[in-house]
């Protein structure tokens, strides 16, 4: 998995000022809006998503609660089913706790999601329907 940009996705409370804060007074424009996700496209730079808190912990397989979960999950999306497997397994050698296996996701594509030594996590990703996705790997 060498180092490239990813999308970063901030577990909080999502209300129409915070969606308001980064389109308005950072003038930031929406790349997506799910509801209870909202992801943005700063100006040159890699996609930020801000995820409803409790969604994105249960989406990473950790409790929302105490101090098993920052509230910031490293998204790093690649090209292939294969890759998100081969990273899981380079991870978990590596030391990383595995918190969700290699698998579907809810929403169609494919992932999973370690924790680094440092309990950082990070969620893998792949889908079929990402076309445009210079920041893959």
């Amino acid at each position: 998995m060498p180092p490239a940009p990813c999308r970063r996705t901030d577990g909080r409370q999502l209300s129409s000022s915070v969606k308001r804060f980064y389109t308005e007074g950072l003038g930031w424009k929406v790349q997506q809006d799910y509801g209870v996700s909202v992801f943005f496209e700063p100006d040159g730079g890699s996609p930020v998503g801000f995820y409803g808190r409790e969604g994105l912990a249960d989406q990473v397989g950790t409790s929302p609660e105490g101090s098993g979960f920052s509230g910031l999950v490293l998204t790093y999306v690649v090209r292939s089913e294969a890759r998100v497997d081969e990273i899981i397994a380079e991870a978990e050698k590596a030391g990383a706790t595995i918190l969700k296996p290699a698998g579907t996701l809810p929403w169609g594509g494919y992932g999973g999601s370690f924790a680094d030594p440092d309990g950082y996590i990070w969620s893998l990703g792949y889908s079929a329907q990402g076309k445009d996705q210079p920041y893959a790997e």
